[in-house]
């Protein structure tokens, strides 16, 4: 990289999803990236491509702002520098749209409009703009927290159980704590489900909470989708992920730790369209499911960031950190769409857990032997697993990290 195109990455966050994008522009350009975070957590530690510097409470307002106000004069003032921001989490994303303004006067960045991000990052607003924009999604009930009286839910809900239930608000959930709380739930039974509703609007919690008809069906018939808008509105690349299994842990449910690659058209075309009419930008990472019922692949989120495993995306040769520095910092014209396809020639499996985990829990399926094909082969990879940035101590951390998997799944796996 000559000088005059010189960037510096600055990530926020220090987990998985910022290793990853660490890793990609250490991939494509060979600089380290700096990140900033409340808390250090185990993917970035003892890294040699990303430094990571702490701040305590960095993740809310005033500190967020308060702290890049100071970082823009003390730390990166170089009048010729470019400095390129990438948010890698719900609640700096937020922050990031919320001081787009002011902190685009001196940093690059993709990011939302703060009352489109609201609308978007809240399931309630955001089923009212599937119901808008005729996108699929599950049969939902919104349910408020006056609607909870003597510890019940004061009205019928309008489909059967099991019924999966979600916090509306993502970042406020974060704060929330109380007996069983689980990152999404399952719940097979009115008595349970009053439990719970209970329980967490007496933990403090006070946004909606969604109650949804459960789609059947076992891990292996969600998909992901990950795409990327430039600062003009073209959509730079879209990439459709088949997950084969997810972290059944509580606190981590519903997060991918198999993907292989995968594509629909339908689905491509649809969700492309849907971005460039609400004027998005930046990284979108969207949950579907597909409902063998109705033969439909239903909308569960959107998340206005690249999700924690969207590696695999990189992995399979669309390296996320070079379109948003493409796109901010090189200014490089847009020409077409890139699509993800399944079976390309260097169509890899991502794993987030050890192979065996993924060979024992994994329902059987074709995509599954595809996996199994394309580990045979070598095709493979992992986030934090990376050549070029190996020490004993490491190495230690991240083995720990994945054998940790076999005790969650043995504890906490359950057939859908």
């Amino acid at each position: 990289m000559s000088e005059a195109t010189k960037f510096t990455p600055i990530l926020l966050g220090s987990d998985m999803n910022v290793y990853g994008m660490a890793r990609g522009f250490y991939e494509a350009y060979g600089i380290k990236s700096i990140a900033y975070a409340s808390d250090q957590l185990a993917p970035t530690r003892y890294s040699k491509i990303v430094e990571v510097r702490l701040v305590h409470d960095f993740h809310d307002d005033p500190v967020f702002i308060e702290t890049m106000r100071k970082l823009q004069k003390e730390v990166f003032n170089d009048p010729e520098g470019k400095y390129l921001l990438v948010a890698c989490g719900d609640g700096y994303a937020e922050l990031l749209a919320k001081h787009k303004e002011e902190l685009s006067e001196h940093f690059l960045f993709a990011a939302n409009d703060y009352d489109l991000f609201k609308k978007l990052s809240n399931k309630v607003s955001f089923y009212e703009t599937c119901e808008e924009y005729q996108l699929p999604y599950p049969k939902t009930m919104i349910i408020t927290k006056d609607m909870v009286q003597d510890g019940k839910l004061d009205r019928a809900l309008p489909f059967d159980f099991p019924v999966a239930l979600k916090p509306a608000n993502s970042v406020e959930w974060l704060d929330i704590h109380f007996e069983g709380r689980k990152k999404a739930f399952i719940i097979d039974n009115l008595t349970e489900f009053n439990v719970i509703l209970n329980r967490l609007y007496e933990a403090g919690y006070t946004s909606e909470m969604i109650a949804q008809d459960f789609i059947p069906g076992d891990d292996s018939n969600m998909r992901v989708l990950n795409a990327y808008v430039d600062q003009n509105g073209n959509v730079r690349f879209m990439f459709l992920g088949h997950p084969l299994l997810e972290d059944p842990t509580p606190a981590s449910v519903g997060n991918y730790v198999v993907i292989v690659p995968d594509e629909d058209e339908g689905i491509y075309q649809t969700i492309k369209a849907f971005l460039q009419k609400i004027n998005y930008r930046g990284f979108a990472n969207f949950d579907l499911k597909y409902d063998t019922r109705d033969g439909i692949f239903k909308l569960f989120e959107i998340n206005l960031r690249q999700g924690r495993s969207s590696f695999f995306v990189t992995l399979n040769g669309f390296n996320l950190a070079t379109f948003v520095a493409e796109d901010r910092v090189f200014n490089t014209p847009f020409e077409a769409t890139r699509y993800g396809r399944k079976k390309a020639a260097n169509a890899k499996v991502w794993l987030g857990v050890p192979k065996k985990i993924f060979e024992e829990y994994a329902v059987d399926s074709p995509d599954k032997r595809y996996a199994e094909e394309l580990l045979a082969k070598g095709r493979w990879g992992t986030t934090v697993f990376y050549d070029k940035d190996r020490s004993l101590q490491r190495w230690v951390l991240m083995k720990y990290m994945f054998y940790n998997y076999y005790k969650r799944f043995k504890t906490y796996f359950s057939v859908k």
